[in-house]
């Protein structure tokens, strides 16, 4: 019979604490590093993005091609926001209602505030603000002034009273149907436009035109995070801006540059440098200067009259006064032609640009200062021109119509075809010389024609030399 060994109840004992001293040490080691592995292998969920634009100038197309810009780097770049900075006394009509369309279509939320500290969004600026998903003010901002406006350099006209009702009414319909959307204060945003009233960033806030007062961009965001906001489409979505990567596109030199040309004061300025230029070159060839500027600016005022809104009645204003003022250096009118070129010049350049809703155009001061050394400066060159047909020929045979010279021979008519033929001493040189006159030797005469070799004279009255 085999015996069976069994370790004794003490030796048991010791083993099963060991084994269970090493299960509590190895297993959390081991759901550890499972954890920490798994936590290697999961997508790690990247910062929320913010994409920030500024506007600090004037509405106008370049400014439109400058957000379509950000919009699109935005999508790009999978953006949670789009920050546009604004900060404009208003701009073209065109342009606003341009910009608008882009931002209610705009499938990232678009936040526009007014900064910094200062700043403000009038006339259209109101406008671009009331249509964002977010509308938001710094400390010590405004808005507001969003009547329609008939302006003429810089100065308010008056209108047929129809139509400026027809004007208010389209613009306060045009603005209720953007705020009602967005849930705003309807009633006075409205007023902004019939009653050209503004509110200071308290006001506009107190008033729910805006969704919020931050001093910075930074105490915006912060804002924002966790915010729910309602699209223009009705949809809702909650904003998750829990540090933010912000990234700024700014204007291109090309749009900086473009952006310059297309206000309506420098846009003048090119223009009339422009015809100036061309027309000393050809008054006056070889001068190469103004030719070289002239054509210059004449295309980039023409890229600017692409863009611009330009009225055609302005342009040939501008024209009938370069007209006028060419008339003026030719005919004796006492001022009467150069003083109409002159009134013609300054209402084309007030009326260049049309923009009904927001009134932008060539002030009077540009017209002005622009219109009255063009006037001189083109009436002067045309009379330098138109004596210069006067002028004596100074080299050739043609120099030689006028001149006197002594008949060396005397001139006596014969010949079936009645002329009396002769020599002639003229500049130093003998000529072969023909006359309707009997002319006798050593009298004084005058060539009338050039024919050749053979001069054409007549007799003057002046008495002949004395003989050597």
């Amino acid at each position: 019979m085999r015996s069976v060994f069994c370790p004794p109840a003490r030796f048991r004992e010791r083993a099963l604490a060991w084994m269970i001293v090493l299960l509590t040490g190895v297993v959390p080691l081991v759901v550890l590093a499972q954890a920490q592995a798994g936590q290697a292998g999961a997508p790690q969920l990247a910062p929320p993005r913010v994409v920030e634009l500024r506007i600090d100038d004037v509405i106008h197309p370049v400014t439109v091609e400058y957000v379509n810009r950000g919009f699109d780097e935005a999508a790009r770049s999978n953006a949670s926001v789009i920050l546009i900075t604004l900060n404009t006394p208003g701009g073209l009509d065109t342009a606003m209602r341009d910009l608008i369309q882009r931002i209610i279509r705009s499938p990232i939320p678009v936040v526009i505030y007014v900064a910094p500290s200062g700043s403000r969004a009038a006339s259209a600026g109101f406008f671009i603000l009331l249509s964002a998903d977010v509308a938001a003010m710094a400390p010590g901002t405004d808005t507001g002034a969003a009547s329609p406006v008939f302006v003429i350099g810089g100065r308010s006209i008056d209108i047929d009273e129809t139509m400026r009702r027809k004007a208010t009414n389209e613009a306060a319909a045009y603005l209720r149907s953007i705020v009602g959307k967005r849930g705003r204060n309807v009633e006075a945003a409205e007023k902004a436009v019939t009653e050209a009233k503004a509110f200071t960033d308290k006001e506009a806030l107190e008033a729910k035109l805006i969704d919020l007062v931050a001093a910075t961009p930074e105490e915006l965001l912060a804002q924002l995070h966790g915010r729910t906001i309602t699209r223009f489409d009705g949809s809702t979505v909650t904003l998750e801006l829990r540090s933010p990567v912000r990234t700024v596109v700014e204007m291109t030199g090309r749009q900086r540059f473009l952006s310059r040309i297309l206000r309506p004061d420098v846009f003048f300025v090119l223009l009339i440098l422009g015809v100036l230029g061309l027309y000393t070159e050809f008054t006056h060839p070889g001068l190469i200067v103004p030719g070289v500027v002239g054509g210059i600016s004449l295309v980039l005022a023409l890229f600017a009259m692409h863009l611009l809104p330009v009225n055609a009645a302005g342009v040939l204003l501008i024209l009938l006064a370069l007209g006028l003022f060419m008339l003026e250096a030719k005919f004796t009118s006492h001022g009467v032609l150069g003083l109409g070129g002159a009134v013609a010049m300054v209402l084309g350049a007030l009326m260049l640009i049309r923009s009904p809703l927001t009134g932008m155009g060539v002030s009077l001061s540009a017209a002005l200062g622009v219109t009255l050394p063009f006037a001189l400066i083109t009436v002067f060159l045309m009379r330098l021109v138109l004596r210069s047909f006067k002028w004596k020929f100074s080299t050739g045979v043609e120099q030689m119509i006028g001149a006197l010279g002594e008949a060396t021979e005397a001139i006596e008519l014969h010949g079936p075809d009645g002329l009396g033929r002769g020599m002639v001493f003229v500049h130093g040189e003998l000529w072969r010389a023909v006359s309707r006159q009997k002319i006798p030797r050593g009298a004084r005469v005058r060539i009338v024609k050039v024919d050749g070799l053979t001069l054409h004279v007549e007799l003057t009255e002046e008495p002949p030399r004395p003989p050597a």
